[in-house]
């Protein structure tokens, strides 16, 4: 999760593309350490990809597993 925070802030900070290094720098600066491979799957997954419409589907995805209530309530009878 830290590695998509700091992409969103490397994004909202102009820089359409971050590479690598960018996110790298980010994270040395919070003093975390970063894992090179992890970054690159994550800049490749997101290459090309919209960040708007990224954040659009992320808030259409259910989360948890609460679920309906009263649904719950007529499948225990």
């Amino acid at each position: 999760m830290r590695y998509v925070a700091v992409y969103l802030l490397a994004v909202f900070g102009a820089q359409e593309s971050p590479a690598n290094e960018d996110l790298e720098k980010i994270l040395s600066s919070m003093g975390i350490e970063s894992d090179a491979e992890r970054l690159t799957r994550m800049i490749v997954e997101l290459k090309d990809k919209s960040i708007d419409d990224l954040i659009k589907e992320g808030h259409e995805m259910p989360v948890g597993g609460g679920g309906d209530k009263k649904e719950a309530k007529k499948k225990a009878k």
